[in-house]
């Protein structure tokens, strides 16, 4: 798959805004493990092999267990995951998802059983944040690992 074109480049001024945003979801209430998790869950749902090759790494990177990794594919089968985790990556789901008849209630009520408001808005932000890379990413096809050394994820030694 050959790169479009390099969105960095031509709107650098927009990309560095995005990167500000990801940087403060970095500094946000969220763990920074569930951050990871999240934007791998997402990036499969969206199909950004750009975004899932890096944030695979970076989890491995910060230590995530590679059996975990492998599950959050199947993280409603998977006992590898805790109810709180199962709440971040529903909501990551449906709100990458949006059904036609919007987010129901029942989904942000159990959201509410395990995050705060601020953590809520915080999680919010993180899909967000993810899904406008991913849309970036499959838009102008990103070569998965092409960032590796730029961004250090040659440390996770998964080439």
């Amino acid at each position: 798959m050959t790169q479009r074109l390099n969105y960095s480049q031509q709107s650098p001024e927009i990309f560095k805004k995005l990167v500000d945003l990801s940087m403060a979801v970095k500094q946000s209430s969220i763990d920074a493990g569930l951050l990871h998790l999240i934007d791998i869950r997402v990036s499969q749902l969206n199909g950004c092999a750009f975004c899932l090759d890096m944030h695979v790494k970076e989890a491995k990177i910060h230590g995530e267990r590679e059996l975990r990794l492998h599950h959050l594919a199947i993280w409603r089968e998977s006992p590898l995951f805790d109810a709180r985790e199962r709440a971040a990556f529903a909501w990551a789901e449906v709100l990458t998802r949006i059904p036609a008849e919007g987010v129901s209630d029942e989904a942000f009520a159990e959201l509410r059983t395990y995050f705060s408001d601020k953590e809520i808005a915080d999680l919010t932000f993180a899909v967000m944040t993810i899904n406008a890379w991913n849309r970036a990413g499959v838009a102008f096809r990103a070569p998965p690992g092409s960032a590796d050394k730029l961004y250090g994820l040659d440390k996770a030694n998964l080439s």
